[in-house]
């Protein structure tokens, strides 16, 4: 089942000689439960692909489709709105909330949406990232490695149909980094969802289903990773 259909996506920045044409034409969709790792080196189109696709930033043509539902054919609450119920962001700084314990962060999603929290399903990430334990510790006691599990539990707990992970090992030592990589995966399989991710390490699109490379704008799958 199709998830995501990106159609000639172009986003310009700038005019004149400081004009930068940061996608050029992309196109691409992914299926239900699909792990797609995107690589690239800085300043090729990355993490402007990824906004894009997210709804944080607006192409400047082209499509995004998410469920069979137009992004850009919203307005501007309506997406957010949208945005927040149907995808998970994970990022690089976990910007996470730091009164709020490490139950309230990941259920703070759906507190935005006045939503009571299902306590199985928050009962069941915590054991899953291996959070059991620190529920009720603030971020500022907790480690890198597990302030990042924290920022993917949140990202998972409104169910979204798509996660997006930029660049989310990038503060990590390589043992966080591979516990975060493992936890996508489980995303990926165990919940079917529907995860991008961009990385610039190569060696972490090992799990991937299949993986992009962003150049000058410009995306070319290099099929599934070795």
């Amino acid at each position: 089942m199709e998830i995501l259909k990106v159609e000639n996506l172009c986003k310009v920045y700038g005019t004149g000689e400081a004009r930068v044409q940061a996608l050029k034409q992309v196109s691409f969709s992914m299926e239900r439960g699909e792990f797609g790792a995107v690589v690239g080196v800085s300043g090729s189109g990355k993490s402007t692909l990824l906004n894009c696709i997210g709804g944080l930033d607006e192409a400047n043509a082209g499509k995004v489709f998410l469920g069979g539902k137009d992004l850009f054919a919203m307005g501007e609450e309506e997406r957010t709105i949208f945005r927040r119920q149907n995808i998970g962001f994970i990022f690089q700084s976990f910007h996470l909330i730091p009164e709020l314990d490490v139950e309230q962060n990941i259920a703070f999603p759906l507190l935005l949406d006045y939503k009571k929290p299902d306590q199985e399903r928050v009962d069941e990430l915590l054991e899953v990232l291996g959070l059991t334990d620190r529920r009720k510790h603030l971020p500022g006691q907790l480690s890198g490695g597990q302030q990042q599990r924290v920022a993917i539990g949140r990202a998972l707990i409104t169910h979204p149909a798509l996660v997006l992970a930029d660049e989310p090992t990038g503060n990590l030592d390589s043992k966080s980094s591979q516990d975060v990589m493992d936890l996508l995966c489980r995303a990926s399989r165990h919940y079917q969802q529907t995860v991008l991710m961009i990385t610039h390490n190569m060696n972490l699109t090992a799990s991937a289903d299949r993986v992009f490379r962003v150049t000058d704008g410009k995306l070319c799958e290099l099929g599934g990773a070795a």
